[in-house]
């Protein structure tokens, strides 16, 4: 087991542009929109932007418009895990989201975060291109009855095409923060 992260909660709110306002806890804002089946773009209020890419594995791609690339993964219950496990996103939006804040507090053993749970440091665009296949090995598999894209709590990417598409406009409520 690693050292216990610095979590920040967060909650998103569904605009009618079908784009994201994302409020941090911290007062970081972020605006969000879909931009391919495994693509969020997004801006901050503090001058940030990029866009974050769903790899395979759980893992996400945040490269920032300046050339800046880091790794998280989502380790389910609503938290996606960052700076090399120093943070923890906690999404209050989804139901995923607030169970996992419920359990954590209640100190469950199973969502203490471990070493295997870590993002990568680094890839090379090798590994990218084969984490790539993998989600959309995954998201195949998923759209043909074959399995959850989402790997267990269902709030992540709902559909095989890597977004709900019911009544949200094609946003998921836990868009793998």
């Amino acid at each position: 087991m690693i050292n216990r992260p610095r979590e920040t909660e967060y909650k998103d709110e569904l605009l009618a542009d079908h784009s994201v306002h994302r409020r941090y806890r911290d007062g970081r804002e972020e605006w969000r929109r879909r931009d391919g089946g495994t693509r969020v773009r997004w801006h901050d209020n503090q001058g940030a932007s990029g866009t974050d890419e769903l790899l395979g594995g759980r893992v996400i791609k945040r490269q920032y418009s300046d050339g800046r690339v880091t790794y998280g993964r989502d380790i389910g219950y609503g938290r996606t895990l960052w700076d090399r496990g120093e943070t923890i996103l906690v999404n209050r939006t989804s139901f995923g989201g607030r169970m996992g804040v419920l359990l954590g507090g209640l100190g469950l053993a199973g969502l203490a975060i471990t070493a295997a749970q870590l993002p990568p440091e680094e890839l090379t665009p090798e590994e990218e291109e084969e984490l790539r296949q993998q989600q959309q090995a995954s998201a195949q598999n998923s759209s043909s009855g074959g399995g959850d894209v989402g790997g267990g709590d269902g709030g992540d990417w709902d559909s095989g095409d890597g977004w709900n598409s019911d009544d949200d406009g094609g946003w998921s409520d836990d868009d793998f923060g």
